[in-house]
């Protein structure tokens, strides 16, 4: 296999990526083909489609042996659980599969025809080998079950930030932005609320403490400073 295209998105790194799709529908990304498949007549018909399925690899995880289990961030690190019952980056087949929203498909550019996609976990580069629509009544299923990873679905934190650094903040990144940190980005296994954690976001630096369920961004940098 090789990668068809590759996603722009605001993450530079793996640190403060949604652990699923869908989960911050203000994340905007776009995918851009490599130049064997600029070909408009590909994405034909795509246009008539709400959402779909990226197919994509775990770039930064490939390893060249597996283990049976692993360890789910959700579960705190430490509980093993097989490497088929959960997402985890490190398969036999470093392959992920995300459900994104298609916002609009820009077809005339310089780079060929571009999808603008929301909600994307994929970091900034990603390679992307398949492209599939996603059919609501054969791929919805409402009534389905998610195991031990519908024990964390709600837990939320609540995101302080300060009105002196809203403002460094640009307003189409605030709802994004506020929508990762929600959802708390840490390692489940730390829990220091004296610890500051950062992350770089767009052209950001984020940084911010944890104390019980409440986030507060402690400071905003322009990246590399």
């Amino acid at each position: 296999m090789r990668p068809i295209a590759h996603i722009h998105s605001d993450f530079p790194t793996k640190f403060g990526i949604p652990r699923q799709s869908g989960l911050v529908s203000a994340l905007r990304s776009s995918i851009v083909f490599v130049p064997q498949y600029r070909t408009p007549e590909a994405l034909r018909g795509l246009e008539e489609f709400s959402h779909i399925w990226l197919i994509w690899e775990f770039s930064e995880s490939i390893r060249t042996g597996w283990t049976p289990t692993v360890r789910p961030p959700r579960l705190g690190g430490n509980t093993r659980m097989g490497v088929f019952a959960t997402r985890s980056p490190f398969r036999p087949n470093p392959l992920g599969l995300s459900s994104v929203k298609l916002d609009s498909i820009e077809w005339d550019t310089p780079q060929g025809a571009i999808l603008h996609i929301s909600g994307a976990d994929l970091m900034d580069g990603t390679p992307i080998y398949d492209i599939k629509p996603y059919i609501p009544f054969a791929d919805s299923h409402p009534d389905a079950t998610g195991g031990f990873a519908d024990l964390h679905k709600e837990n939320k934190l609540q995101v302080h930030l300060p009105d002196h650094l809203k403002s460094q903040i640009p307003p189409e990144l605030l709802e994004a932005l506020i929508g990762v940190l929600e959802n708390d980005p840490r390692p489940a296994y730390q829990n220091d609320p004296e610890r500051i954690y950062g992350f770089p976001f767009a052209h950001l630096e984020i940084r911010f403490q944890v104390d019980g369920s409440i986030l507060t961004i402690t400071e905003i940098l322009l990246e590399n400073t």
